[in-house]
């Protein structure tokens, strides 16, 4: 069985180009979720104001099971894809819907940011916490 977790290798992440490989990253080993994803994607990016009142209109066009789009959509919005807007939102004038989100974005900057300060050797201290920290892992 072909493992569905995803494979964030700095390889793989330096040969993404397009949209389909994309998703070949987030859903690996299943072609119907990268699909889905490809097409919630593709409709909310091309919908007006990159706004949609709803996903399943989306499920329906392109032929997706709606246990499939609440898979999908549930993992996009975890993994900081798009989010719900209520319909008490006045910057979307008050209407209810999906909408693209910046949390994955800031998310892998903030990953990256703090990989690099870690890297920096600061000071005594730091170093005592460091090596403090390999006592509390399991051998």
């Amino acid at each position: 069985m072909t493992s569905t977790k995803i494979d964030l290798n700095c390889s793989k992440i330096a040969r993404i180009r397009d949209l389909d490989e994309l998703a070949a990253v987030l859903f690996p080993g299943n072609k119907s979720h990268q699909k889905t994803f490809l097409a919630i994607f593709v409709e909310l990016k091309w919908s007006d104001g990159q706004f949609l009142r709803a996903l399943e209109p989306v499920g329906i066009k392109h032929g997706i099971t709606p246990r499939t789009m609440e898979t999908v959509r549930a993992k996009m919005r975890r993994l900081g894809f798009i989010d719900h807007v209520s319909r008490f939102n006045k910057r979307y004038g008050y209407r209810e819907g999906w909408v693209f989100s910046n949390r994955f974005d800031s998310a892998l900057y903030r990953l990256a940011e703090t990989a690099g300060l870690l890297r920096e050797q600061r000071s005594p201290l730091q170093e005592r916490k460091d090596r403090d920290a390999l006592k509390y892992l399991p051998n």
